[in-house]
């Protein structure tokens, strides 16, 4: 009963924090004529190779990996990813600069 109840305690006193990795790819269809024949940037929590499998595959599309990174928390209720570093760091120094400024 003992260990029950310290296993019952540590289940409450510990936070478990779920992370997620955030891909961002520069996809080209290989259709020609297709409206999204030019490069777009896509950003996705799927991995490269589910990403294409996903999208009809290397027959359909080309994919580049620009970039990827780790979101702490959840992508349920249809939340936004995370910033990238980088646009975190920009922001960060847009509000630096704008302090300054005042």
């Amino acid at each position: 009963m003992r260990i029950l109840g310290l296993l019952i305690l540590m289940a409450i006193a510990t936070q478990v924090q779920a992370e997620y990795r955030v891909y961002q790819y520069q996809v080209i269809s290989k259709f020609p004529g297709d409206y999204q024949a030019k490069p777009h940037v896509v950003t996705s929590t799927l991995d490269p190779v589910s990403y294409l499998a996903y999208h009809g595959g290397e027959t359909s599309i080309a994919v580049d990996l620009m970039r990827s990174w780790t979101c702490v928390g959840h992508t349920g209720g249809l939340q936004d990813y995370c910033q990238s570093p980088v646009e975190r760091a920009i922001a960060q120094e847009k509000q630096q600069t704008a302090e300054v400024a005042q």
